[in-house]
């Protein structure tokens, strides 16, 4: 008897993998065999970076708010330290949009801070 292989399950299993490597370059969006390898990579460094980007945020809005204080003859440290002494419960996202977008309100925070 004749090994049944299930071919439509493993056709559309290919389809799935192709579509998955769509736009992707040359062959790892054509070749079964190169496009799974791309999109197993692609997953693995989708999840990676989706924890890194909380790192990114994170010095970005420090490197927002430092060049607010500055601008204002304050360090970021000597901030931040102030923040916590006055017990001013402000994040460092909610402070860098103040930063950029309302530079009254931070002028506001800094100067209760000092």
């Amino acid at each position: 008897m004749p090994r049944a292989t299930n071919a439509p399950a493993s056709q559309r299993r290919r389809k799935r993998m192709i579509l998955a490597a769509k736009g992707y370059r040359g062959w790892r969006s054509k070749k079964f065999r190169y496009a799974k390898n791309a999109v197993w990579h692609g997953l693995t460094y989708s999840f990676a970076h989706r924890k890194d980007k909380k790192a990114d945020y994170r010095m970005l809005w420090n490197l927002r708010i430092n060049a607010a204080c500055r601008a204002e003859g304050m360090t970021y440290s000597k901030f931040i330290g102030a923040l916590k002494k006055a017990k001013i419960a402000l994040d460092r996202k909610s402070l860098a949009d103040l930063a950029v977008n309302d530079a009254k309100a931070f002028s506001a925070v800094l100067a209760a801070v000092k």
